[in-house]
């Protein structure tokens, strides 16, 4: 399991990448930050149900900021 937590650090620093070359740089620090985080928790060598446990604790953290983001800060334009 530790494995996937590496993975899920190599993209986001693939993402940081990206959003560093795209003049993003709010993302860009976002995506650092949780490169970070995945790597960190890739080389704790914690059981399986512990990094179940963290995983299901980041989904709701994102998710949560996500919805206040999209309802209460988030301007949509079109066109």
């Amino acid at each position: 399991m530790d494995k996937v937590f590496k993975t899920l650090g190599f993209w986001t620093a693939m993402f940081t990448i990206l959003f560093y070359v795209g003049d993003m740089m709010m993302m860009t620090l976002f995506f650092l930050a949780q490169t970070g985080f995945f790597i960190l928790l890739g080389y704790m060598k914690l059981t399986e149900r512990m990094y179940m446990y963290v995983f299901a604790a980041y989904l709701v953290f994102f998710f949560v900021g996500f919805t206040y983001y999209t309802t209460f800060i988030m301007e949509p334009t079109f066109g």
